[in-house]
């Protein structure tokens, strides 16, 4: 079992940028695939990144591309987001979830263990 802490979340003018860490506690964290997602006020929870168990592959939907950076410290059972360039439509409760399957999943409700959320906020 994987237990989910984020931190990092903020305000934060547009064009400036946030890191968002996800600290992970359990024993098998290397094992497993993580996400980040965002959910805005009175829309769907939307996928925002994917890293692979070792961090040698990522996947991005095009919302965030060349913007966003997930990256992982396995020794530190740590994930984290870079947000550059950000924009007011990032405004989110941002989440970082796990998942046991290797497959890149842009589905919420794929992912088995999740934490409580950080604010995120960007103004204009």
């Amino acid at each position: 079992q994987v237990q989910l802490v984020e931190s990092g979340g903020g305000l934060v003018q547009a064009g400036g940028s946030l890191r968002l860490t996800c600290a992970a506690s359990g024993r098998t964290f290397s094992s497993y695939t993580m996400g980040w997602f965002r959910q805005a006020p009175g829309q769907e929870r939307e996928f925002v990144a994917h890293i692979s168990s070792s961090g040698t592959s990522t996947n991005y939907p095009d919302s965030v591309k060349g913007r966003f950076t997930i990256s992982r410290d396995n020794a530190k059972n740590t994930v984290y987001l870079q947000m550059n360039s950000l924009k007011p439509e990032d405004t989110a409760v941002y989440y970082c979830a796990a998942k046991q399957s290797p497959v890149v999943r842009t589905n919420p409700l794929l992912y088995s263990y999740w934490g409580q959320g950080t604010q995120v906020t960007v103004s204009s």
